[in-house]
């Protein structure tokens, strides 16, 4: 079966961190900026662990410091998404990364995103939502500066708010103040949780955000009255299992729980998170979940059936992309 050509939506990525890293260092030449310590040999992002992974993330985004650059680095994001059947797409983006924080600065970073965004729809038949991201350790203040952007420039790209970063930095409770504010402007709400603080961090975030969606979520397995909570509420995961397998959150793609919570009724998605750092793609996830667990068609259709259902994206724009995951033959 050739998953590639299979079209797919993703909700869980990670803008800069889908940067391919020869496009992070062509502009690492281009301004003179020496991170020659974030790549391996073969010219691949090199970490040992989560909290390496985070100081090399944010290394390779000192090269990103102008509304031109995030506009190539959408440009060159979509077009190699694309090229994996990917037709509806939802990316984190963060003011930290963009002008700080200013929401005038973040308003021409936002414009230079959504352009290249409109040209990849019109050229690659792909089409982009943003998600405002704060970054959760950089802790609760910067984390409120990140929601009121976000509440100043919803619209049709921006369609989103959510917490990514350190998961142990404080409790979700910490941040409600930011989920708020987002909820209050109209936007819709998801924070990774779960990936490393287990079941509890998990009911925590949907307790005190008040979360439609998940980031990774896997550690709701272990709980499962949480899991039947989850599921009773409709609550989607975005699981990124290629990613927890690199940073080890689980042993192996045979321990990943992904078809236990789908078997448990937990709604769950399948997306890339920063697929270059992970050596992945859409095309490489399909495959390992087929090899995995046997999935076949008719289970990524499912999968896509839940994802587009649970995208931030509106009614309108739902129907062109379910259009796209029509089989052809049909």
């Amino acid at each position: 079966m050739n998953f590639r050509d299979i079209p797919k939506v993703e909700l869980h990525t990670h803008l800069e961190g889908s940067a391919p890293p020869a496009f992070i260092a062509g502009l690492a030449r281009e301004k003179n900026i020496d991170i020659s310590g974030i790549f391996d040999a073969q010219g691949g992002y090199a970490f040992r662990d989560f909290d390496h992974f985070l100081q090399v993330y944010e290394a390779a985004c000192t090269t990103l410091q102008s509304p031109e650059d995030f506009r190539r680095l959408t440009l060159a994001v979509l077009e190699e998404t694309a090229a994996h059947g990917v037709v509806y797409m939802e990316t984190f983006v963060s003011p930290d990364f963009c002008g700080g924080g200013d929401v005038a600065a973040w308003r021409d970073y936002l414009a230079a995103m959504q352009d290249a965004a409109d040209e990849a729809e019109r050229t690659m038949g792909i089409t982009l939502r943003g998600i405002v991201t704060g970054i959760r350790h950089f802790g609760p203040d910067q984390c409120k500066i990140a929601a009121a952007c976000a509440a100043e420039t919803k619209g049709d790209f921006i369609t989103g708010f959510g917490m990514a970063g350190g998961e142990m930095v404080g409790r979700p409770g910490d941040y409600a103040y930011s989920f708020d504010m987002a909820r209050e402007a109209g936007l819709q709400l998801t924070a990774h949780a779960g990936e490393w603080g287990g079941p509890s961090m998990v009911a925590e975030t949907i307790r005190d955000l008040k979360v439609a969606r998940i980031g990774h979520g896997i550690g709701a397995i272990d709980d499962p009255k949480l899991m039947a909570e989850i599921a009773d509420k409709g609550i989607v995961l975005e699981v990124c299992p290629g990613s927890n397998v690199v940073l080890k959150a689980v042993s192996g793609w045979d321990a990943h729980p992904i078809a236990k919570l789908r078997d448990a009724g937990v709604p769950v998605t399948v997306s890339t998170d920063d697929p270059p750092f992970f050596h992945t793609t859409m095309t490489d996830e399909y495959d390992m979940l087929a090899k995995t667990f046997g999935w076949g068609a008719d289970d990524f259709r499912a999968l896509n059936k839940i994802a587009l259902d649970a995208a931030f994206c509106d009614d309108e724009t739902r129907a062109r992309v379910a259009k796209r995951l029509e089989p052809k033959d049909e």
